[in-house]
């Protein structure tokens, strides 16, 4: 049985900045068959909206963003039915646990220490950072 993992956008957005890093690790394993991604539509156009900042540009270059959604169009489950969710007091993270939620994923990954990681879990379903995802899909 596959692991089903969900991404916070700015695990992705990291990812594409340092691909040696942990959450580069991390979505590297999603391109093989580490886990099955799960991600929603509502994510996938907040990702678009944030690689499109001018502040990004400099750092992640168009194609490396195209690969992203080639990969996510690949490989990702997209789930559109989202629950109400109000765990976080961050609007776009609730909708990121939704995500999970309604994917029944078993694990969430986020950097973001002051929402995200701080709620700890929703539905029963943990949020730990990238390195701690690494180490937990490891032993999967």
């Amino acid at each position: 049985m596959s692991v089903r993992v969900v991404l916070d956008t700015n695990v992705f957005v990291s990812a594409l900045i340092s691909r040696k890093g942990w959450p580069g690790r991390v979505l590297a394993a999603a391109k093989g068959d580490g886990y099955t991604l799960i991600t929603s539509s509502f994510q996938i156009d907040e990702l678009r909206r944030v690689l499109n900042q001018t502040r990004l540009q400099s750092t992640i270059k168009p194609e490396e963003a195209d690969d992203l959604f080639a990969v996510l169009g690949a490989v990702a489950e997209v789930v559109d039915e989202l629950p109400e969710v109000n765990r976080s007091d961050d609007p776009d993270d609730n909708l990121i646990l939704a995500t999970a939620v309604a994917g029944k994923a078993d694990l969430v990954v986020s950097g973001d220490k002051r929402h995200m990681l701080a709620v700890g879990n929703v539905e029963g379903i943990p949020i730990v950072t990238a390195r701690e995802a690494a180490d937990r899909l490891r032993n999967c």
